[in-house]
């Protein structure tokens, strides 16, 4: 059986959008449920600082790979430089609805700052962990978007808008990986790839789960009760974590890569849903 790779007829297309700047702040944004509110708040304040890490950590290595994939490079940081800027418009409105957000700010920016202190290839395999983990719950928005069921429209459009341009760029750190690590044996580079992936993910699940609880806890919303309401909506329901799971798990699988799921069909559902066109 060929082994899975990104499709030949693949468009990255950076679109420069801009969502909701004029829409009122509110603090429980998402049909005013207070936990999917936070989760998704907790994800959105990491993101620009882990945006400008994964631009770094591919460019770095833009001039070693072959031409398609040094385009696709140059897409990928266009996206995600798109995806920084929205996000901060998007984290403004957090801090204006009331939360204090400087705490979850600065532990992400010490823990990026740890990562850059490690051996350039190192920093690469993070990115890589972490694209995958952002492909599929951008793979999840898009199969259901009834995740965002009475969210403001400005801010459904702009999460599936990342959802579908995460999706096409979701193998461009991957497919970087495997250039800059060709020399490795297969199994080698499995066992590496695998153990940074299950360090990535439990810090992942752990630190955004946390982060959401501190949101929660201004709100006056705590104790053991929130714990579980918290949990029940990552595993019960909607249960986004219990819902990617099986694409979680795929990632160890010693021939895996991100094409592996064709998401293709599901892209252009997304771009219908938001009026773009194939070319943006």
């Amino acid at each position: 059986m060929t082994a899975a790779a990104t499709p030949s007829d693949l468009v990255i297309e950076p679109r420069n959008l801009r969502f909701g700047r004029e829409r009122a702040a509110a603090r429980w944004w998402l049909g005013g449920d207070p936990y999917g509110s936070a989760w998704h708040n907790s994800l959105s304040l990491t993101f620009p600082q882990g945006e400008a890490f994964f631009i770094e950590t591919v460019r770095r290595f833009r001039d070693e790979v072959p031409a398609p994939l040094r385009d696709q490079i140059d897409a990928f940081v266009k996206q995600e430089a798109y995806h920084t800027r929205e996000h901060v418009a998007f984290n403004d409105q957090v801090s204006e609805a009331g939360y204090d957000t400087k705490p979850m700010l600065d532990w992400a920016r010490m823990r990026l700052d740890e990562t850059r202190e490690q051996h350039p290839v190192a920093q690469l395999c993070v990115t890589v962990a972490l694209e995958h983990f952002t492909a599929i719950f951008a793979h999840q928005m898009l199969k259901d978007p009834g995740l965002f069921d009475g969210a403001p429209d400005e801010a459904r459009r702009m999460w599936l808008w990342h959802a579908i341009e995460e999706v096409e760029h979701k193998a461009v750190a991957f497919d970087t990986y495997l250039h800059v690590t060709r020399e490795l044996k297969p199994r080698r580079r499995w066992l590496i790839r695998s153990a940074v992936f299950w360090k990535v993910s439990r810090n992942f699940v752990r630190f955004r789960t946390r982060d959401a609880m501190a949101l929660l806890r201004q709100d006056g919303i705590k104790g053991a009760g929130a714990w579980a309401r918290m949990i029940w909506y990552l595993v019960g329901r909607p249960g986004i974590l219990r819902r990617v799971f099986p694409m979680w798990l795929s990632y160890f699988r010693p021939g895996f890569h991100p094409w592996m799921h064709d998401d293709r069909a599901l892209l252009d559902k997304g771009k219908r849903e938001l009026g773009l066109g194939s070319g943006g």
